[in-house]
Formats: C-alpha cells, structure tokens, sequence
C-alpha cells in the first residue's frame, strides 16, 4: 500500500463520521450544546472541515474551497473570511449555525480536494518541510497526519454529542 492509499483511507474514515454524526439532524440539534461554554456539532464539524481546507490547500498550494467554491458566502456566518475556529470563544461558536446539507456539503468538496491531492503523493512526498516556524520543522507527512488526527478528534466530539443528543429525543 502506497502513502497515498493510507491518507486517503484516513481522510475517507474522516468522512464516514462527519455524515453518520450530521445526518438526519435538523440545525436545532446541530446546535445544541450541553452548557453554554460546551462545543455544538455545527461547530465542530465546520471547525474540522475548516481546519482540513486551510491546511491542506496551503501544503498543495491551492486556494481554500471556502473560498474558491463561494461557501464563505453560502453559509453567511458573521465571522473574519479567513475564521477557522482556532481559539473560538463560547460567544463565537454560537454564531455557527447551519443545516445538514450546507456542513457535509461543504465538508464533502474540502474531502474531495483533499483526496485528489494525497492520491498522488509519493513517500518522498511526505519528507518536504512545509513549516519551518517549529523546530524540528515540520514535514509534509506530520502536517496531513496532524490534520487527521485533530480532525478525527473532533468528529469524535460530535458523535458524541449525537449519542447524547438521541438520547435526549
């Protein structure tokens, strides 16, 4: 199995939990929160795909899909254009609501460009520096994994929350 195959199975699991969380939620679900400094799904799951597009559009040296594909403006969020929840407030994750449809949609066309670039890499690929801000700089190949795992970790969040949501009904 080649790097490209194990990024693109990571990033495609990514996408299993994000649909099985979103799925079938109405956006008074999605922005439920089990205390008011507590993460809603709705932010967790923009945050993820935001984090997944900034990322990953600066190691492939393309434009965001938030941007390029006009979903900044489709989701109409009182937020800085270039806001990707880092550092988000309670006061900030309230603003993000958003129906199902917009979030996997928007998560689907981030996926989509980020599999059509790891599909392509090669080991060596993964060796480039792409930060030389930490030290030991950072590779190509820790930055996707950071990726994964922060994303991974989110999605998590949110499936919790459905679990405790679906309980509540």
């Amino acid at each position: 199995m080649r790097s490209g195959d194990v990024l693109t199975d990571a990033f495609g699991r990514i996408r299993e939990v994000v649909h099985e969380v979103v799925d079938g939620l109405d956006e008074d679900d999605l922005v439920y929160r089990i205390d008011p400094g507590a993460n809603s799904i709705a932010w967790l799951v923009w945050h993820l795909t935001r984090v997944q597009d900034d990322h990953v559009a600066d190691v492939a040296g393309t434009e965001q899909v938030w941007t390029a594909h006009g979903w900044y403006e489709r989701f109409g969020l009182p937020i800085e254009v270039g806001a990707t929840g880092y550092g988000d407030r309670p006061v900030d994750v309230a603003v993000v609501r958003a129906p199902a449809e917009l979030l996997t949609g928007y998560y689907d066309a981030v996926h989509d460009q980020a599999v059509r670039f790891v599909r392509k890499l090669s080991d060596s690929d993964l060796e480039r520096i792409v930060d030389i801000r930490w030290d030991p700089p950072v590779t190509l190949g820790v930055r996707l994994v950071s990726v994964i795992s922060d994303d991974l970790q989110h999605a998590g969040q949110a499936a919790y929350l459905r679990g405790v949501i679906d309980r509540m009904s």
